[in-house]
């Protein structure tokens, strides 16, 4: 496996420069909510003293290797098991007061899980068909393709892989696991390839994206996603900001949309003056999503697909 020396953060010069003024705060605090291997943190530990770093993440050797990692800066830090939906309680459980300087997301699957071929997250390499982010829980790839009905199959494929011929290998899956289960990721992408057409070879493999939506299915990244932005949010006090990193569309929009929506002043159309609690309670510091420039995709091909987002809080809501 490869260490954590050897794996760039994305975006993270930009990511400081973002969180900067919220960060300099004397007595800031800042939640992790994808710690990973620690690259982003130490950087930030590091830049600003005086900060108090809340690390979250599911997956318990990523904790393991940060703990090692960022033990230099001592009770400056303190690590969660938990998935970043849960931001709130941990604040809580931690006796956190008020409010927090800023949040940060680096979504998606990282480069220690999928350097770990028995993990299961590639198609390229042989492995038992496990695919969870944290190996504590329950659900694998391996029960989804043996439990879940054709239309729920064909349902994740289409949803969260974007895969048209999500009905053909819905129907290959069921038709294959009746007479023998389906448990490495090898028997998975034979039985794709062989369900492919020919003419659709020619848009890439689609086990990258079948293998993509049970990923997504396992770990139920989108739906916890979906809970975490907006407490994420509510926990920032007035001037912190949060900075997300997204590298596929779907997680993108969830961001975009909430976003949007807190940046959005909420006065009834036609209205002469604006009121105070009609006022936006955030602003965008980056418009649209930002995307890598050529000096960081080069030195790190891991940030090609990545939109970056953040935004500051203006006001209590």
């Amino acid at each position: 496996m490869a260490t954590h020396s050897e794996h760039t953060p994305v975006f993270l010069d930009r990511t400081i420069e973002l969180l900067t003024p919220a960060l300099e705060r004397p007595g800031a605090v800042m939640v992790d909510g994808t710690l990973g291997l620690g690259g982003h943190a130490e950087a930030i530990l590091d830049r600003f003293p005086g900060l108090r770093y809340i690390g979250l993440d599911r997956d318990q050797n990523a904790l393991a290797l940060s703990a090692e990692r960022l033990a230099r800066f001592g009770d400056r830090v303190t690590l969660v098991h938990s998935v970043y939906d849960r931001i709130g309680e941990v604040l809580e459980e931690l006796e956190i007061p008020g409010g927090i300087a800023g949040v940060l997301f680096d979504l998606g699957v990282s480069s220690m899980q999928l350097d770990r071929v028995e993990r299961g997250f590639s198609y390229s390499q042989d492995a038992p068909l496990d695919m969870r982010m944290d190996d504590t829980a329950e659900l694998t790839a391996e029960r989804v393709l043996a439990e879940y009905p054709e239309a729920e199959l064909r349902r994740i494929f289409f949803q969260y892989g974007d895969e048209k011929l999500a009905p053909r290998y819905a129907r290959r899956i069921v038709e294959s696991r009746a007479t023998e289960p389906l448990t490495t990721s090898a028997q998975l992408v034979a039985l794709i390839d062989a369900a492919t057409p020919a003419a659709a070879r020619r848009s890439g493999h689609s086990a990258k994206r079948v293998f993509q939506a049970l990923r997504i299915e396992v770990n139920q990244e989108l739906a916890s996603l979906e809970r975490a932005i907006p407490a994420a949010l509510d926990a920032l006090e007035v001037g912190g900001r949060i900075v997300v990193l997204a590298y596929q569309s779907l997680e993108d929009r969830i961001v975009k949309r909430e976003f949007a929506e807190r940046t959005t002043s909420t006065a009834p159309r036609g209205l002469p003056v604006e009121l105070p609690e009609h006022a936006p309670t955030f602003r965008l510091l980056v418009r649209g999503a930002e995307l890598a420039g050529e000096d960081e995709r080069a030195r790190n091909p891991r940030s090609i697909p990545v939109r970056l987002r953040a935004a500051e809080r203006l006001r209590a809501a």
